[in-house]
């Protein structure tokens, strides 16, 4: 699959609509981010039922600043719009895919449980 460019725009609509997004956080001016860009791709071509998403911290910065980035690159898992999990700093491929898999394996069904019974208490 592809990977996402994440902006203003779409981040929302693309979070929302999505069970499984793993987004990279980067820069232009970041080298490590830049070298990390080939293994993420990757990693979306091989998990083609996750949506992958690159948001570039200087342009889209109000973002960044709502899930408290402050070192790039930073990579964040979100299942059912819950971060389940942040990696700060470059990976090895291989580091990144066990990642995933940890990702993919992580079962969310109490906290999806805990906000459905807040939303119907509401």
């Amino acid at each position: 699959m592809k990977v996402i460019t994440l902006k203003h725009e779409n981040f929302k609509q693309v979070i929302e609509s999505n069970p499984f997004v793993i987004i990279d956080f980067w820069a232009d001016w970041c080298e490590p981010c830049l070298k990390f860009t080939n293994t993420f791709e990757q990693a979306a071509h091989n998990n083609p039922d996750i949506v992958f998403g690159m948001l570039n911290t200087d342009t889209d910065s109000e973002i960044a600043a709502f899930f408290n980035i402050v070192q790039i690159p930073c990579v964040l898992a979100l299942k059912d719009q819950v971060v389940i999990d942040g990696i700060v700093g470059e990976m090895p491929a291989n580091a990144f895919a066990e990642s995933i898999q940890q990702w993919r394996n992580f079962d969310n069904s109490e906290i999806n449980r805990h906000f459905s019974e807040k939303v119907q208490a509401s």
